[in-house]
């Protein structure tokens, strides 16, 4: 079991496409989704993909599990996706030594760019990057299981 510790942004500025290292496409799906308690299926870059389930209600930290699956078995189980299949391009950006992982979402949710930054520590505020926008940490509504089940929050429309 690992713990994810995640802080979430809206993205304000373009000036991070300059520095990303590397992007994944990722398509994703839920097949249970409460309060506390997820089941996701991810592809990513069309040939790998996982199982996580995540565990917890606390802001920032919850568990997780994941596995790798085989991608037929993946592409199967989108038959039971609950809501929408997600789509976006994951970017890989460093600042001060964090990676930062920017999500271009695709779809009914084009238009929608948010930063996640998973770090054990808090990092702060004037060490994050000029070009994140609001922190959206703890808003439930930016959960990509959210996103699956309804749509783009509105302030981010």
């Amino acid at each position: 079991m690992g713990k994810e510790v995640e802080r979430k942004f809206l993205v304000a500025d373009p000036a991070w496409r300059s520095l990303v290292e590397a992007h994944i496409r990722i398509r994703q799906f839920y097949v249970a989704a409460q309060p506390g308690r997820t089941v996701r299926v991810r592809i990513s870059d069309g040939g790998s993909a996982a199982l996580t389930l995540k565990f917890g209600n606390k802001t920032r930290e919850r568990d997780e599990f994941e596995y790798p699956i085989p991608l037929a078995e993946a592409e199967e189980l989108m038959a039971f996706a609950i809501g929408r299949v997600i789509e976006k391009t994951r970017h890989h950006v460093r600042h001060r030594g964090y990676l930062y992982e920017v999500d271009v979402f695709g779809g009914v949710l084009s238009g929608l760019v948010v930063a996640e930054l998973e770090t054990p520590e808090d990092v702060p505020d004037e060490m994050l990057p000029d070009w994140l926008g609001r922190e959206v940490t703890g808003e439930s509504r930016f959960y990509n299981a959210s996103l699956a089940l309804g749509g783009i929050p509105e302030i981010a429309a």
